[in-house]
């Protein structure tokens, strides 16, 4: 008896599915450690607060760019 998983249907939507891990990690750190900074030194928060936006836009940016990935290729 073989025991053999079939699966059927898009494969790209598990891999982005799998994908989102990266991002969502990174979005927890970048504003837990934003956080954190600005309760240790809150007269830098412009600058910090300023660092963690740049920082989350560009991890949202590699995740559309995974969503968009597959439809492509």
């Amino acid at each position: 008896m073989s025991i053999l998983a079939e699966v059927t249907g898009n494969i790209g939507s598990i891999g982005y599915g799998l994908a989102t891990l990266g991002p969502g990690i990174g979005v927890g750190l970048i504003f837990g450690n934003g956080l954190q900074a600005i309760a240790r030194q809150p007269e830098t928060y412009g600058l910090i607060r300023q660092n963690m936006l740049l920082g989350f836009v560009l991890v949202e940016a590699l995740a559309l760019i995974g969503l968009v990935a597959p439809f492509i290729y």
